[in-house]
């Protein structure tokens, strides 16, 4: 399949002051795009001026939900190159949700090329702030227009770029936890491995919630017990308890983070012990009164590392060690953020140059 490279007219106006990014609210000149058609199968790959899709009202993601997405990030380093982290594994993971949403997989060297090419294109969408970066969105969508429960025989498949401002504007600062004891995010046997939109739908009465009361994020637990932890909704969880590192294991119900995998290995390496296992909640609230609970902290591509200073379940709220960002926490962020944007070398062979 050839990628066609189409012509762009107008370019946009990019915001001068970085300062004023935000996440996910302005987008780039150019987007990728892909059509499939069963039995014919993936065609027509171009590289586009960004704009909108022209779907029908009977569209079958409208109706079934058939849809899966990534989310990674292009840095800008100080000599002004621009590297992407861990793409590969991104893609991997794009084509593990296709698999499970029973949608057509993408080659994956032509689909690492593509992004590659378009972010050459892209270049100067880029930031170039201290914290900053280029979000980088790659999507499938079933498009064929059908009433009726099946995979589709239409998909459309995307990638646009975002440039966003650093997730702590003011230095990364501890965050609030809610745990939910009534919604659940996944079920064994459910699709909560897969990136895909429902799942993030089906968090959203829950964070809701939690942010009426005051709380930033939600701590999922298992939908059968409701008793062990998973995950937040936008990043997996990693607790220092009792001088190992205790996180859920994935099982199914949760997400195979990049940046988990990342801290994980930057762990071992400092001689951590790592334990994936089911840790229940009252593990949890009573490590952090009894200080067997040190640190614990969230993980993801927008945030990096996300430090907690407080759980709160069924109107009991704890604090994590002095409820101030841990030492080690820091220490994990500085060197996986270091890594990413070139100050540090990649021993693990995690960057890829554009």
């Amino acid at each position: 399949m050839q990628l066609e490279i189409l012509p762009l007219s107008t370019p946009k106006n990019k915001i001068a002051d970085e300062s004023q990014l935000v996440f996910g609210k302005q987008f780039s000149d150019r987007m990728f795009v892909m059509e499939f058609d069963r039995g014919r199968g993936w065609h027509s790959a171009r590289i586009q001026p960004y704009g909108p899709f022209s779907l029908e009202p009977a569209a079958m993601v409208l109706h079934y939900s058939q849809e899966i997405f990534e989310g990674l990030k292009a840095f800008r380093r100080a000599d002004g190159a621009i590297a992407l982290f861990r793409p590969k594994d991104n893609i991997a993971r794009f084509n593990r949700s296709a698999k499970r949403m029973c949608m057509p997989e993408v080659d994956e060297q032509f689909f690492l090329d593509a992004l590659l090419e378009l972010i050459r294109l892209e270049a100067d969408w880029v930031p170039r702030s201290a914290g900053t970066s280029l979000y980088i969105r790659p999507t499938m969508i079933a498009s064929e227009p059908m009433l009726g429960v099946r995979p589709a025989d239409q998909y459309l498949c995307y990638i646009i770029l975002s440039p966003v401002g650093a997730y702590y504007k003011g230095g990364i600062a501890p965050v609030k936890i809610w745990i939910s004891d009534h919604y659940v995010r996944a079920a064994h046997g459910g699709t909560g491995e897969a990136k895909t939109g429902g799942n993030y739908a089906a968090s959203l009465m829950a964070a809701k919630e939690a942010a009426e009361n005051g709380y930033d994020q939600v701590l999922w637990l298992d939908a059968r017990q409701k008793k062990y932890v998973e995950e937040v909704g936008s990043m997996n969880m990693l607790f220092l308890y009792d001088g190992k590192i205790v996180t859920s294991p994935l099982n199914g119900t949760v997400l195979d983070g990049i940046t988990r995998r990342s801290v994980l290995q930057l762990l071992v390496d400092r001689g951590y012990q790592i334990e994936e296992r089911a840790l229940s909640i009252d593990e949890v609230m009573e490590g952090a009164e009894n200080g067997r609970l040190a640190e614990a902290f969230g993980t993801g591509t927008a945030v990096v590392i996300s430090p907690v200073g407080s759980f709160c379940y069924k109107n009991r709220c704890v604090q994590i060690g002095n409820g101030k960002t841990g030492e080690l926490t820091m220490k994990i962020y500085q060197e996986l953020t270091d890594i990413q944007y070139g100050r540090q070398p990649d021993k693990y062979h995690w960057v890829m140059p554009v």
